[in-house]
């Protein structure tokens, strides 16, 4: 059978197979990375090269070009101006994605089912960014640092083919997650938790078993999916002349839908993870002794579906999709925004999402979408606020603030990832337009609300969460 053929059955053209061959081979890849001998010199080696190898037969050599211009640009940015080496690098790097976004018009290609190495760079960049920041931080005095700061921050300037085995390290960098760049030291070295003298090396057969059905489980349910909620249909006259409630349920299911795509990659992700050993992230008991301890994989875990689908609240979102993105976005972006003595607020949390926006192209559909985004989280938290200040005895009222919440996520969140989908302005309008703005307006709405409806101040400590 030719590739045509096999590409066909699942409906996807010939270079989005052929990408797909690639990802999925990046799981016995990443499993052989535990066999290869030379120490740590060997392995970042085999994590470099087999790295550039999967990108080169998935989109060709300009692919790796593209990744040596960042790479380049963050290692320079690190070797002669360590002092703004961490501004240079998100100026510099993402500012050439934002270049190839333009160059490749890498949404139009992801719409007709087309694809391109941008994806792979918007990873690449993440990883390069947070590499520089953190040999930044590294000049600082742990004292004025944040946990996270502390943690992740290099002393050291690593070398060059560490660099270029944790920008590209068994193709991770396809569809990530982010991970940082101290872990992939701890990891190739195998200090801190891979340090075999502590505890026997965790077995990766329960969690890769686990990701792999539920890759297999999710490209199933969206090739059953996608045909009967194709995106042409916004512009069907049955769909402008069928009911309110008919539009907004469709809209409904062509959000589910394509998130299933995310969850099949994601989970291919977690699995190729799991078994490199990366992904491992300690045990579930801190007593060594215990014999019911199990090991955790927190590390490659990039979704938790039934986290996405039935959150509470729309502060749960990033705490479920996207997992590492978002974890990087809060301490690249949003926690360095804060002044230090100061409450984050939404300018914090509206800058954090524009990032975001433009880290995914310069389409209108994704700055619209992570600006709704920014509102739909405000409008959730003051439901939260007022439901905070309901007493205990009055537990129906609780209850239906907390339905309200997940109703009022449900709607927005589905209603403003369409505008991430169609991408084009005029698109993006029409489809919100078809369903009065609800998702939009909602939103506005419950942020004015919340301003005039203020909570006593006793229940403040109730809202630490969000």
């Amino acid at each position: 059978m030719e590739m045509e053929e096999m590409a066909s059955l699942i409906g996807v053209s010939v270079p989005v197979f052929q990408f797909l061959i690639c990802f999925v081979a990046s799981i016995p890849v990443s499993f052989f990375h535990r066999f290869v001998p030379g120490g740590s010199i060997g392995k970042h080696l085999y994590a470099a090269l087999t790295g550039a190898a999967l990108s080169y037969l998935s989109f060709g050599l300009s692919s790796n070009m593209h990744f040596l211009v960042s790479i380049i640009i963050s290692y320079g940015s690190m070797v002669f101006c360590r002092r703004r080496c961490g501004l240079i690098t998100f100026l510099l790097a993402m500012g050439y994605l934002i270049g190839c976004h333009v160059y490749y018009m890498s949404g139009d290609a992801w719409k007709e089912g087309g694809i391109d190495a941008t994806g792979s760079m918007m990873v690449i960049t993440l990883k390069v960014i947070s590499c520089a920041i953190n040999y930044n931080d590294g000049l600082l005095k742990e004292e004025d640092l944040r946990e996270s700061q502390r943690k992740n921050r290099l002393v050291k300037l690593p070398s060059i083919i560490e660099y270029v085995g944790y920008c590209l390290c068994c193709g991770s960098h396809f569809a990530g997650p982010v991970y940082e760049m101290k872990d992939y030291l701890d990891w190739t070295e195998r200090k801190g938790i891979w340090n075999k003298t502590q505890k026997a090396s965790a077995s990766p057969l329960g969690g890769t078993v686990k990701a792999v059905v539920q890759a297999g489980l999710c490209m199933g349910i969206y090739l059953h999916l996608i045909p009967q909620y194709p995106l042409s249909t916004f512009s069907n006259p049955m769909y402008k002349y069928s009911g309110f409630t008919d539009r907004l349920m469709y809209q409904y299911m062509c959000s589910f839908t394509a998130r299933w795509k995310y969850y099949f990659i994601w989970s291919v992700s977690e699995a190729s993870m799991i078994l490199s050993g990366l992904g491992f992230s300690g045990w579930s008991n801190v007593n060594y002794s215990s014999p019911t301890q199990t090991p955790q994989w927190a590390r490659a875990i990039n979704v938790d579906i039934l986290g996405v689908e039935f959150a509470k609240s729309s502060v749960e979102i990033p705490l479920a999709w996207n997992i590492h993105v978002s974890t990087w976005l809060r301490h690249y972006v949003y926690d360095r925004l804060v002044q230090k003595g100061k409450k984050p607020g939404f300018f914090q949390l509206l800058a954090t999402q524009t990032v975001s926006a433009v880290w995914h192209g310069l389409y209108p559909g994704y700055i619209i979408f992570f600006v709704q985004s920014a509102l739909m989280i405000s409008g959730s938290r003051a439901i939260y606020r007022w439901q905070c200040c309901v007493p205990s005895n009055k537990r129906v009222v609780k209850k239906m603030l907390m339905l309200s919440n997940f109703a009022y996520t449900v709607l927005v969140l589905n209603y403003s990832s369409l505008g991430f989908m169609v991408l084009s302005l005029k698109e993006t309008i029409n489809v919100y337009g078809s369903v009065c703005y609800i998702g939009s307006i909602a939103p506005v709405v419950l942020i004015i609300l919340g301003n005039i409806i203020k909570p006593k101040p006793s229940t403040s400590r109730a809202r630490k969460g969000q």
